[in-house]
């Protein structure tokens, strides 16, 4: 990919990024109100949740979080082959 392709890139990548973390915080929320108890998912700071239900919370955050951020980046990446006719981060 010229320089100037990879360029224009990088802001394209942080801002399907963010979106994708921001859609994936969404979806922990929404999944976390269905699923876990009343209130919000427990933070490691709190005093009130056990250990095993912050680490629960945590690892389906984790995995929520890096499911879409990978859908995301694919997605992003393919679209910008589509765009330009090369693929993002080869030489």
């Amino acid at each position: 990919m010229p320089n100037t392709a990879k360029i224009v890139y990088k802001p394209v990548g942080l801002a399907t990024g963010l979106a994708g973390g921001a859609l994936a915080s969404l979806a922990f929320r929404k999944l976390w109100d269905r699923l876990g108890p009343e209130g919000d998912a427990p933070q490691p700071l709190e005093r009130d949740h056990t250990w095993r239900e912050v680490l629960i919370a945590a690892a389906i955050q984790g995995l929520i979080l890096s499911v879409v951020r990978a859908a995301v980046q694919r997605g992003g990446a393919v679209a910008w082959r589509r765009a330009t006719g090369t693929w993002p981060g080869e030489d």
